[in-house]
C-alpha cells in the first residue's frame, strides 16, 4: 500500500483511530493485523517471506540469549545472519551473479547451462533483512532482551510505518515502546500530522513532478547532450531526496500520532559542506547501520591509517552493493568510498594550501563554495545511481558538457529544453517549490519548522498549513507513483 493512494487515507484513519478505541493488551494485534494487511496489498505471497525470516529470528534470539558458552552464541547470531542474507541473496542478487557468470561463461566459449529466474524482488526486503539482523546482533552483544512474545517481534519487523522503507530501526528505540500506553494527545497528534503532510508534499510535489523530466531522459540517454543533462541529473539530486525523505517524514509522522517515536532519517543534507557530512546527514538509520554492524567489525579507524581507509571504502562498496544488484549502484558505492577516502587522504595537504593562500575558512564564501562542491560531487555520483547500467552512466558523464555554447542564447536554451516533457508551467512550479522547501530547511536550521510555528500567531501558523495542503492539491501529481526505495 502506497503512502500517497487514496487506499492509505481510508487506512491510515481507521487503523489509528482502532487503536486509541482498543484496550492496550490488544493494540499490539491490532498493529500487527494492519501491517500485515499494509505488506500483503503488493503481493500477498511474499507475507510468507517474511513470516520465515521473523520465526528464525525469533527462535535465535532467544537461543543466543539462554546460550552460555561465547562458541555457541557465536552459531546461533551466524545462523541467523545466514538465514537472512541467503534470502536476501536469492531474491535480489541471484539473477546478478547468475548474469554474470553466464557473460564470463561465454566469454570463454563455455556452456553456461543455469538461465536467469523470473523472480519479483519483495517490497523493502533489504530493509525489513537489516532491522531483523539489528536484533539478533543486539542481543549478542548483551544490549537488548530476547524478546519472548512472538506477536511483539513480529511487529518490531513488521510495523507498516517503516516497514517497507524505513527508518532502520534498532530493537532498543522500538521495542519496548509496543508494551506502552499511549494516550491521544492533540498537540502529538497535531504534529504528526503535520510532519505526515510534510512528506507528502516533498513527494507528490516536488519528486513525482521532477520525476516526469528525469525518466524522459535517463531512460533515453543517447538523445540529449549538455544542458538537458545538467537539468535532469540536478532534478535526480532533488527527485531522490524528496521521494525518500518525503517517505521518511510520512512514516514517521504516521507513528509519532499514534505515539511511537522513530529515529530522524534526514537532516538537510544538501547543506554539507563534505562528503562526510553529507553521510552524516543522509539516510541516516542506514548510514549509522554499516557503521556500527560493518565499518566497526572490520575494525573503524582503530587500525594503521591504511587499513582505516580500505575499511571505509569497503563500507561504502557494500552499501552500494545494498543499493541493488547492478553495477551502477557498485560504481557508485565505489565513488563515494572514494570521495570520503580521498578526502581524508589529502586533508593535511588542503589545509596547508588554504592557510598558505591566505583563505579565510570562517567566510560565507569559503562555506558557499565547500556546500556547492559537496553538492556537486553527490549529483555526479547520482548519475550512476540513476542510470539503468554501465554504458548509459558513461554516455552521460562523457555528453553532460557538450555543446554548451549552443545554450550561451536564450533561444538556444528554449530548444534544448523542447521534448523534455515540462512546459514552462511545469519548470515554474518545480523552482518554486524547490526554492520553498530550501527556504523551509534554512529555517530549520535553529530547530523544527514544527515547533517554530507553534510559537508563531494563530493566524501565521494556519497560513503556513493552508498554504502547504493547497500547495499539494493543486500542484500535486497524483498518479500513484511507487516510492524510489520500495526496490531496495
Amino acid at each position: 500500500m502506497l503512502f500517497n493512494s487514496w487506499q492509505f487515507m481510508l487506512f491510515f484513519p481507521i487503523v489509528t483511530g482502532l487503536y486509541f478505541f482498543l484496550p492496550q493488551r490488544y493494540r499490539w494485534l491490532l498493529l500487527l493485523t494492519a501491517s500485515c494487511l499494509f505488506y500483503m496489498a503488493f503481493i500477498p505471497i511474499y507475507i510468507l517471506i517474511l513470516a520465515a525470516t521473523i520465526i528464525v529470528d525469533f527462535v535465535a534470539g532467544i537461543w543466543i540469549e539462554n546460550s552460555t558458552r561465547g562458541g555457541k552464541k557465536l552459531f546461533f547470531l551466524i545462523s541467523s545472519i545466514v538465514a537472512n542474507v541467503g534470502f536476501l541473496a536469492f531474491f535480489k542478487y541471484f539473477n546478478f551473479i547468475n548474469d554474470n557468470v553466464a557473460f564470463l561463461a561465454r566469454s570463454i566459449h563455455w556452456n553456461y547451462p543455469i538461465s536467469s529466474l523470473m523472480i519479483i524482488l519483495p517490497i523493502g526486503l533489504s530493509f525489513h533483512t537489516f532491522q531483523a539482523m539489528s536484533y539478533t546482533i543486539e542481543v549478542y552483544r548483551g544490549n537488548q532482551k530476547a524478546e519472548k512474545n512472538f506477536g511483539i517481534y513480529a511487529l518490531y519487523v513488521m510495523f507498516y510505518p517503516q516497514l517497507v522503507a524505513g527508518p532502520i530501526e534498532r530493537p532498543q528505540n522500538l521495542i519496548h515502546q509496543f508494551y506502552e500506553k499511549h494516550l491521544f494527545e492533540c498537540q502529538r497528534v497535531a504534529d504528526g500530522l503535520k510532519l505526515m503532510a510534510w512528506g507528502m508534499f516533498k513527494k507528490v510535489v516536488i519528486a513525482d513532478r521532477l520525476a516526469i523530466l528525469v525518466n524522459n531522459v535517463y531512460n533515453n540517454p543517447n538523445n540529449y547532450s549538455g544542458l538537458p543533462l545538467i537539468i535532469a541529473t540536478t532534478f535526480f539530486a532533488f527527485q531522490i531526496y524528496c521521494d525518500f525523505s518525503g517517505y521518511s517524514d510520512i512514516a514517521i509522522g504516521t507513528a509519532q500520532v499514534m505515539g511511537f517515536k522513530l529515529m530522524d532519517n534526514f537532516n538537510r543534507p544538501y547543506f554539507s559542506k563534505s562528503i562526510s557530512e553529507f553521510w552524516k546527514r543522509w539516510h541516516i538509520s542506514l548510514s549509522t547501520w554499516f557503521r556500527d554492524y560493518l565499518y566497526i567489525a572490520l575494525g573503524g579507524n582503530r587500525v594503521p591509517r591504511w587499513r582505516w581507509l580500505l575499511n571505509l571504502f569497503i563500507t561504502f562498496l557494500i552499501s552500494g552493493l545494498w543499493h541493488g544488484a547492478n553495477w551502477t549502484y557498485i560504481a557508485w558505492g565505489a565513488l563515494n568510498g572514494f570521495y570520503l577516502v580521498f578526502s581524508l587522504w589529502t586533508n593535511e595537504i588542503r589545509n596547508r594550501i588554504v592557510k598558505f593562500i591566505g583563505i579565510n575558512t570562517m567566510s560565507k564564501t569559503y562555506r558557499y563554495t565547500q556546500v556547492f562542491t559537496t553538492f556537486f560531487l553527490v549529483c555526479f555520483a547520482w548519475i550512476f545511481f540513476r542510470a539503468r547500467n554501465m554504458n548509459e552512466a558513461f554516455y552521460i558523464v562523457t555528453h553532460t558538457l557538450s555543446n554548451l555554447n549552443d545554450y550561451l542564447s536564450l533561444e538556444g536554451i528554449k530548444t534544448s529544453l523542447t521534448g523534455l516533457g515540462f512546459g514552462r508551467f511545469d519548470f515554474l512550479i518545480a523552482f518554486m517549490s524547490i526554492g520553498f522547501m530550501e527556504c523551509v530547511h534554512l529555517f530549520q536550521r535553529h530547530g523544527k519548522i514544527r515547533h517554530m510555528l507553534s510559537e508563531r500567531p494563530n493566524w501565521l501558523r494556519w497560513a503556513f498549513y493552508y498554504l502547504i495542503i493547497m500547495w499539494i492539491l493543486l500542484f500535486g501529481v497524483f498518479n500513484k507513483s511507487q516510492f524510489i526505495y520500495f526496490q531496495f
